[in-house]
């Protein structure tokens, strides 16, 4: 062959070769992951770290996977909008069911905690380099991370705070020191900033001279917890932590305004503390319950508030807010001839959802004769784990509940907007009767039942369930309720 003819086949072969890697390497819309790693705080034994999920593709990621290492001497102690495995000193996360979708251009991120001050390596983002930025320090430095942020736990260690009627705090440290030294008629007033630890009241106020904590909403309490040896029974325990976000324990007669508390294990517990108020929080982000009145916390109310995103380890135990507890758990916290007896809550003009995974509100056997009114229930992203499939399951006697707004849209799992059932107990309750409904607006979105279903009326023949014809349905499968309508 010539030079010239062959020249002449080597440019058509390599124009077809060109055309044909025009149409081979076009390719369908699809996303493209990136994952940044952050530091949002450091203090002398750990970090809390974030990665930040970027799709720069042309189509909505479905679901991802994160996997890293951690040196040795740092664990995750907690973590949270996540699922996380370890093994050894590898660990793989994978999304929420919230945050599994990402749209073009969109993020999403995840949390962590650490004891240690070892920095992420090996970062891969289903399957491939996370390539959106670096640690924040060269893999394998033995040098301690540093934080610009303002909100890192603060190096004094400082133990007492000023007496007085108000008391400012700033810190975790500070916060912690007014809790231990509160007295009825003080007022502990939060600065704006994020409050990291454990925080735990025992101290008690008094009818007339009550306790306060208060602060705007950019106060943010955040327990990284649990950790440690937990007791049979939750109580304050040298060497535990509970994890809750804030902790009344034994401790009557507190008001708690204004400020947040977000990624922890449970958002506020009341145990043995009645006539607490909490009033105009925000309770957000949260591994399983919203707020809890627990061990006869009778007496108490929640008003003007907002819950959402809970139940983000254990969907079936994310109540919006749980009222007593199951007689299963009476041996712990029953304290009134063994039952807990969280009588007379009322829970009023708040709202709860989106993504509350169990029930907005679970009103528990053995409690009675509280208030349920005007408050707004968003049921979307609700679970149906562990039978959550209502804005209210009432399983208490003598309920009041009125003048709620109920609405449901998928995702999710909705059977009825309210439930009633009848758990039986020892000693004898008439659980789950004599609860009347009035006013109440319900929304079931085209998927739900009843807005108002009576599981049983034969066991409460004596208190039966009332439904007034005040109460609307829109868009119901079957209608307003499954017996008789009171005029």
């Amino acid at each position: 062959m010539t030079r010239k003819r062959l020249l002449a086949a080597l440019a058509a072969t390599v124009s077809a070769a060109g055309l044909f890697g025009a149409v081979v390497t076009a390719e369908a819309a699809a996303p493209s992951l990136s994952a940044t790693f952050t530091q949002s705080s450091v203090w002398d034994s750990g970090y809390g770290g974030k990665y930040t999920l970027t799709n720069s593709g042309d189509a909505p990621s479905t679901q991802w996977t994160v996997e890293f290492d951690l040196p040795a001497g740092t664990t995750v102690t907690s973590s949270w909008s996540s699922v996380l495995t370890r093994s050894g000193r590898h660990y793989k996360v994978t999304n929420a069911d919230f945050n599994a979708t990402i749209k073009p251009g969109g993020t999403a991120n995840f949390g962590f905690t650490t004891s240690g001050l070892g920095l992420p390596t090996g970062c891969t983002v289903n399957g491939s380099p996370c390539g959106g930025g670096a640690p924040t320090s060269t893999p394998g430095t033995t040098t301690a991370p540093t934080s610009t942020s303002t909100t890192s736990e603060p190096p004094t260690t400082t133990t007492s705070v000023p007496a007085g009627d108000v008391v400012d705090v700033a810190t975790a440290v500070e916060l912690q020191a007014a809790l231990a030294a509160a007295s009825p008629g003080q007022t502990i007033r939060l600065a704006a900033g994020t409050y990291r630890g454990s925080f735990v009241a025992m101290r008690q106020g008094t009818a007339g001279a009550p306790i306060t904590m208060t602060g705007p909403a950019t106060a943010v309490l955040i327990n990284d917890g649990p950790s440690g040896e937990a007791p049979s029974c939750p109580v304050p325990t040298a060497g535990w932590d509970s994890g809750y976000g804030f902790w009344l324990y034994g401790a009557p007669y507190w008001h708690l305004k204004g400020f947040t508390v977000q990624e922890s294990k449970k958002g506020i517990v009341a145990d043995n503390s009645h006539h607490t108020v909490i009033d105009g929080v925000r309770v957000h982000r949260i591994d399983e319950e919203g707020v809890h009145f627990r061990r006869s916390s009778a007496d108490s109310v929640l008003r003007d508030s907002m819950i959402s995103h809970t139940g983000l380890a254990q969907p079936g135990y994310g109540e919006g807010v749980y009222l007593g507890s199951a007689n299963s758990n009476w041996a712990c916290h029953g304290n009134s001839g063994g039952v807990d007896r969280g009588d007379r809550i009322q829970v009023l003009n708040n709202h709860i959802g989106p993504y509350v995974a169990a029930e907005s509100i679970d009103v528990k056997e053995g409690t009675a004769d509280g208030v349920i009114r005007g408050n707004t229930f968003d049921g979307q992203g609700i679970s149906g784990q562990n039978s959550a499939d209502s804005w209210i399951d009432v399983k208490g006697t003598g309920y009041v509940i009125e003048d709620n707004t109920g609405t449901f849209a998928s995702p999710g799992t909705f059977a009825n907007g309210y439930e009633t059932h009848n758990p039986a107990t020892t000693p004898s309750f008439p659980n789950g009767c004599g609860n009347v409904w009035r006013g109440n607006k319900s929304d079931l979105g085209g998927i739900g039942q009843y807005a108002i279903k009576i599981t049983s009326t034969s066991k409460c023949p004596e208190r039966p369930n009332v439904v007034y014809a005040s109460n609307t349905v829109s868009r119901a499968v079957t209608g307003l309720t499954n017996i008789p309508v009171t005029p």
